[in-house]
């Protein structure tokens, strides 16, 4: 699977199972009192985003089919409809700001942003790092964006996500002009996040013994916990910050060895790690990204994909939290889920899988032969 694909995939997957009341941690009153709108609201970023509201007083309404994880968010009201056409609940009302996170389709985000334009002062909209074009060279929030030559597709898939966000992104903004808030995370992790993409690693390394590592202890990734996507955007709406901000780890900030370090020290167990070059990966039908999560094979078009800036998010108030800190409360988390989720993961290596290539590997490690005296 492709690194756009497994975003892409990761985005609709969201929560699929009831789970536990997202908390947020205690936090001080916001200066003012700001009445909020949730388009989606019942999967992984939005539960978090509603309880950082929640905590800092704010009064949240969610607005979705009603159709997944019914009662999922306590203490808001609750708005039925249909994004596609069944606006209905939204009309005659007043918010102080709204937050999509669930913008696929342009002509569907435009529907709603033109019915808000006139009921809401911001639009804050959840788009994604796969808008930019191409990652052989590091991006930046003015960096060249990706491009569909038929802008009237639907079809959200590996090819399309990254331009359909983009004009997504301009929807929103031709309905509110210089007052949207473009998103772009990266790699979303962290606790309720049953996609997989990062549990993976604090999950197998629970599991000890020997662990298919990618690469090398020093390539780079980037990921952004949940937890700060959602303080960062309401941060954003209660300072009024308008414009477009890559919301991820900074360049340099982590690596695939500091994650696995910090898994195993969750971990405490025997788990010990194995590194595999990326060219023998990649002779055995490795994976990075899908087999692999979270790592990407520095090469070609992805050369610098864990290289995005994040400057102007974290002048803004991004805070990015230790990854001791999303490894460890990932770990609780899935320790909670259903036996059979635990055992059979969405992302990551299979266990069979694991241990042929770990095999394979070790049966090309030849002694050197002893030198001639």
């Amino acid at each position: 699977m492709k690194r756009r694909d497994l975003l892409k995939a990761g985005s609709f997957l969201g929560l699929a199972a009831a789970l536990p009341s997202v908390r947020a941690a205690p936090a001080e009153p916001a200066v003012k009192h700001l009445r909020l709108l949730v388009l989606g609201g019942t999967r992984f970023v939005g539960p978090h985003f509603i309880a950082a509201a929640q905590a800092r007083g704010h009064e949240v309404s969610i607005f979705n089919r009603g159709r997944t994880n019914v009662g999922r968010v306590k203490n808001v009201e609750v708005l039925n409809g249909d994004r596609d056409g069944k606006l209905d609940a939204l009309k005659g009302r007043k918010w102080d700001a709204v937050l999509d996170t669930s913008g696929y389709i342009p002509r569907i985000v435009k529907m709603s942003a033109d019915l808000l334009a006139d009921s809401v002062g911001q639009y804050a909209f959840v788009s994604s790092v796969s808008a930019y074009a191409s990652f052989a060279a590091p991006n930046d929030e003015k960096s060249p964006v990706a491009r569909i030559a038929d802008e009237s597709i639907e079809k959200v898939d590996g090819e399309t996500y990254g331009a359909l966000k983009v004009l997504s992104e301009r929807a929103a903004e031709k309905a509110m002009p210089g007052r949207v808030t473009v998103l772009r995370p990266g790699l979303i992790v962290g606790p309720e996040d049953n996609t997989d993409r990062f549990t993976y690693w604090p999950a197998r390394v629970a599991r000890g013994g020997e662990v298919l590592a990618p690469n090398s202890p020093g390539d780079r990734i980037q990921i952004i916990d949940v937890r700060d996507l959602a303080g960062f955007t309401l941060r954003c709406l209660e300072q009024r910050t308008m414009g477009t901000f890559n919301v991820v780890s900074s360049p340099g900030q982590f690596t695939i060895g500091q994650l696995l370090d910090a898994c195993r020290a969750s971990a405490a167990n025997n788990a010990t790690l194995t590194w595999v070059p990326a060219s023998f990966l990649e002779e055995q039908k490795v994976q990075g990204w899908s087999d692999m999560p979270v790592w990407v094979n520095a090469v070609g078009d992805e050369a610098a994909f864990a290289d995005t800036a994040a400057a102007r998010a974290i002048s803004a108030g991004l805070r990015i939290r230790t990854l001791a800190d999303t490894v460890s409360d990932t770990l609780a988390w899935h320790r909670t889920r259903p036996p059979e989720q635990q055992e059979k993961l969405k992302a990551g290596i299979s266990p069979e899988r694991e241990v042929q290539v770990l095999t394979a590997w070790r049966s090309q490690q030849v002694d050197p032969a002893p030198e001639k005296q």
